[in-house]
This record gives structure tokens, sequence and C-alpha cells, in this order.
């Protein structure tokens, strides 16, 4: 069932990103970023009931799960904020599979805490890593004068690798302390209102609109807070059944699902070293997951 929640968890964040590629290119990385969460955590608040209640955080455990939960949130905006940065200033097929990488350091970070790491796992960090490199060093350079293209293209991948190393710490840091203090569906939505409302105070402080998007792009947000949130709380429910490292990469597979979606429908060009990278990084996240 594990395996199960890990793959869904998958599909689900590769088509909130996918659509997170349109929202943020319309209203920016800020706006786009405020109004998923908002809308995953008014779904989840009302369906709460159903997913298990207020457990910790009102059953006399104190404040840690409390703690645990927006400390959860303040990592999840850092990375999420970097994740469609990246999304809004880099391609989409590039900068996916990069930020897809981050069971590499999962994986390190549950070794170095205390568990046992096989050989075809070793062998994954590494594939990752070099996919990472393949990926980042095969981007098609712009021509000469283009010199906006060329950084627009390193602050995408820039973008992507911090988003990278903040959900690899997140993701071990769910597994290992705050799921087990706060529970499942809880802590997503700990997450969802402290995302909510730093990058609230983050558009205030900039003096950008707050105005709540519309139409077309009102529904893609939606979209993505149903799904995104979804697959938090499949991740969160996975990781009580299965081990951290294991459900973590197989949702990392989100990226294979944005790249395909990229590719077939918005043409994205791929040059033949960032398809040997991004070979190696799927490649990664099936040995780690042996």
């Amino acid at each position: 069932m594990g395996i199960l929640l890990g793959l869904l968890t998958a599909l689900s964040w590769g088509g909130s990103d996918f659509l997170a590629r349109f929202a943020t290119h319309r209203i920016g990385t800020l706006r786009t970023m405020l109004y998923m969460q908002l809308s995953g955590f008014i779904l989840l608040t009302a369906f709460l009931p159903w997913l298990g209640g207020w457990g910790h955080l009102a059953d006399g455990s104190g404040w840690p799960p409390w703690a645990w939960g927006a400390l959860a949130g303040i990592i999840n905006a850092f990375s999420t904020l970097s994740l469609y940065r990246s999304f809004e200033v880099g391609k989409l097929a590039v900068v996916a599979p990069i930020s897809a990488s981050y069971p590499a350091l999962t994986v390190l970070l549950s070794l170095l805490s205390g568990e046992h790491l096989r050989a075809a796992r070793a062998v994954g960090i590494v594939c990752t890593l070099l996919g990472v490199v393949f990926v980042a060093g095969g981007e098609r350079a712009p021509e000469d004068h283009d010199v906006e293209g060329l950084r627009r293209s390193a602050r995408g991948i820039g973008w992507a690798l911090c988003s990278a190393v903040g959900f690899g710490f997140l993701f071990w840091l769910l597994g290992v302390r705050v799921v087990p203090a706060t529970g499942a569906t809880q802590t997503v939505w700990l997450i969802r209102l402290t995302s909510s409302a730093l990058t609230a105070v983050l558009i205030l402080a900039a003096r950008q609109p707050i105005k709540p998007p519309t139409g077309r792009v009102g529904g893609w947000i939606l979209g993505m807070g149903v799904t995104d949130t979804g697959a938090f709380v499949m991740n969160d429910f996975g990781m009580q059944i299965e081990q951290v490292a294991v459900v973590s990469v197989l949702a990392s597979l989100y990226g294979a699902v944005t790249v395909g979606l990229a590719a077939i429908v918005l043409r994205e060009h791929v040059s033949r070293w960032q398809w040997l990278g991004i070979a190696s990084i799927f490649a990664g996240i099936f040995l780690i997951s042996r």
C-alpha cells in the first residue's frame, strides 16, 4: 500500500507542477504560491473530520506537534517558492527533473541518522547527482548576444537546485520527526496554514498585488490546491506504512510526469545530454527505491 501511495503522489504532484508553469507565467510565483496553499488549506479544513480529525494537535500533546508542523511549513514555503520560481524563469523539462532529485539528500540524511544503505541505493545517489550535472550542463546556451536568456536559464537551474535541497531535508524531517509527532493529515494542514501566512507576508512586504485570481487562472490554481494537497496527504500516510526513503523516491517520480507533459504539450526542446541526465536521475531514483 505504501508503494501505491508513493506512485499516486507522483502522479498528483506531476499534474500540479505542470499547472504551476502556466499559473506562474500569468500571475507570478508569490500569488500562485499563496492561493494554491490557501485553497488547499480551506479544502483540507473542510475534510479534516473525515481524514483523522485534529489528532495530536488536540489530544493534550501540548505545543510540540504544532511546533514541528510549523517548522515543516516554513521549510515547505522556501522549497515551493524556489520550485515555482524555477518554473517561472526556467525550462519545465529541465528544472522539473532537477527538483525531483531531492531523494538523494533524503536518503543520505536517513543514512546519517542510522538507516542502513544498501549498495544499490548508494549507486542510485551517484546516478541522481550525475544526472543533475548533465541536465544543468546540457542546457543549450542562448546566442552570445542573448545575455538575458543566459541569465534566465542559470536562474531557473539555480532555483531548481534550491528546491531539491529544501525538499530533500523536508521529507527526511517529515518521516523521522514531524509525521510521528503531529499526524499525517494534521501535518499537511499545518504546512498549508504556515506557508499561506508566510507567503501573504512576503507579498505585502514586496507591495505586490494580492488580488485573488479569477477565470482560467483561478481554475488552474484550484486544481493545483487539490492535487498538491492530496499528494502531500498520500505521501505522509505512505511514510507511516513504508520506509521514508522508499516513499520519497517514488513520490519524486513526479518529475517524469512533468517532463512528459512538457514534451508533449509544450513541445519543449531537450538536448541529448539533458535526456541522458534525465535518464540518469530516474535510474538513480529507481535504484534508491530497491
